[in-house]
């Protein structure tokens, strides 16, 4: 970081050799002040139309001591940018990096272009309370190449018409077989009572991973993605009994016409609007969308009232569980050596997104400015008076917490607020997929192609067009093919981890 050596506090008496690799933790060539003012870049991501102004950049640079530098990346061109910025080492002292599955951005974090900051996590207080389970998933070999973009755990859940319940004498489910019931009364006994047989139980979407089917998975207490036996053998989530439940459940939602028949078609939107029109009663998936659902509802369905479900579980799996999505990881912030050259301008800007963490910081770039962009209401939830200028001037901030949530900031909207406590609950039932941060050449270069096989197999089975058998022999191929190297793979570099 460059631009630290023009701070008057960095002292370069005592100067010592830095090491040159990453790893251990090393010396430094100048003495650290926390109390130092920074000038720092960053490299991040735009989720905005416009870049902000500086309304809520003022305050933060005030409140941490700092005077910051954005460079912002589009998020639609992020991938081709951050590969380019990569490539020709123009990077900053921050870089956001967001996509880790990048073959390019995991080979330039395991080149050593970035610091290890696994020693210094815990000299700051903010940077300390990571978990151990965080710093393990965003690990790449072993080492952690930047801070953790902590996202909520667990997000997913199930949305119910409360409305249609009610008028069918139903009880809220606590376990997929009641959930079944339930999927086949909201279909064939009118929950709407409009005397036509116009309503399924479910409203599902083409989506494996975030509609309906992992999320009853982890009912059936599947593994997420993968499971690692005491041996350290390595067992994909579509080899277990689990998962073979879980396709059983949706062939009898399809079957039985309890799910939406275009479900293995159908994209996100027209799931949310089909569910929104009054046409099914059952939603899975995050349990935030059901603010949304009720907003797509206003003049259509405005008697909808929803209840929300997050404590489901079967009869084969008594036990609570909820697949946890990348890990709770969204990326990390990222700390070059070309740009950050030293452990005393590292510790500084350590600092900074430690700063960042703090309650008043995290609520700035969260809500922004109370009275210009929100108001505290008389129950103590944060109201956005100013939809427009929230978005300009606070929300590109908000995409770029540490952190996504964890303050108990209480939305004005109950739906919303139910679901925030229902997904910080989750987090006590996250189950984590162990092969997240470990390395598999023949899963990078042929992963994506081999899930292709299994997610057909999939579809498929649940649309009756093979059996299990049809089934186990896609596995077979999936082994065949390069998935038996994947396992082999995963369970050497967990051994070398250990």
């Amino acid at each position: 970081m460059k631009k630290l050596s023009k701070l008057a506090s960095v002292s370069f008496a005592g100067m010592l050799l830095l090491a040159g690799c990453s790893g251990e933790k090393e010396q430094s060539s100048g003495t650290y002040d926390e109390n130092s003012k920074a000038e720092i870049t960053w490299l991040n991501i735009l989720h905005t139309a416009s870049p902000p102004t500086d309304t809520v950049l003022d305050k933060i640079e005030e409140k941490t001591n700092t005077e910051i530098k954005f460079s912002w990346i589009p998020d639609a061109s992020k991938e081709e940018r951050i590969n380019t910025a990569l490539a020709s080492d123009s990077l900053a002292d921050i870089v956001t990096l967001t996509i880790m599955e990048n073959s390019s951005v995991r080979n330039a974090l395991k080149s050593g272009m970035f610091w290890n900051v696994e020693d210094y996590l815990d000299e700051f207080p903010n940077l300390k309370a990571i978990s151990e389970d965080v710093r393990v998933s965003a690990s790449i070999e072993g080492k952690l190449y930047g801070v953790p973009f902590q996202k909520d755990l667990a997000r997913n859940g199930v949305v119910l018409r409360k409305d249609w319940l009610d008028n069918l004498g139903l009880e809220l489910p606590k376990t997929v077989e009641e959930l079944m019931e339930i999927s086949k009364a909201f279909t064939e006994d009118d929950p709407d009572g409009n005397g036509k047989n116009d309503t399924t139980g479910f409203a599902d979407r083409s989506d494996l991973i975030y509609g309906a089917f992992k999320t009853l998975s982890s009912y059936y207490g599947t593994p997420n993605i993968w499971d690692r036996d005491d041996s350290g053998n390595f067992i994909p989530e579509f080899e277990t009994e689990g998962y073979i439940e879980t396709m059983d459940y949706m062939k009898e939602l399809y079957d039985n016409d309890w799910i939406n028949k275009d479900f293995a078609v159908t994209a996100k939107t027209d799931q949310q609007q089909s569910f929104a029109q009054g046409k099914a009663g059952i939603y899975i998936g995050a349990l935030f969308d059901a603010k949304n659902l009720q907003t797509m509802a206003t003049g259509i369905q405005d008697n909808m009232e929803l209840a929300l479900v997050n404590d489901m579980v079967s009869d084969s799996n008594p036990e609570r569980a909820i697949w946890a999505a990348n890990n709770g990881i969204g990326g990390l912030l990222a700390f070059p050596r070309s740009e950050v050259k030293d452990e005393a301008e590292l510790k500084r800007v350590l600092k900074f997104v430690n700063d960042l963490l703090d309650p008043e910081i995290y609520t700035l770039m969260t809500y922004g400015i109370e009275d210009v962009h929100y108001k505290l209401t008389d129950d103590g939830a944060y109201e956005i008076i100013n939809q427009d200028l929230w978005t300009q001037e606070v929300q590109p901030f908000a995409a770029s917490r540490p952190k996504e949530s964890g303050y108990g900031l209480k939305d004005p909207n109950p739906i919303k607020a139910l679901a925030d406590e229902m997904i910080a609950e989750n987090e006590n039932y996250a189950v984590l997929n162990p092969a997240y941060s470990l390395e598999s050449p023949t899963n990078t270069s042929q992963g994506s192609e081999l899930q292709k096989l299994i997610t057909d197999a999939t579809y498929q089975y649940i649309l009756g067009e093979i059996d299990l058998d049809g089934f186990k022999k896609a596995v077979k191929t999936w082994q065949d093919s390069g998935g038996n190297t994947i396992k082999e793979e995963y369970k050497a570099a967990y051994e070398q981890t250990k």
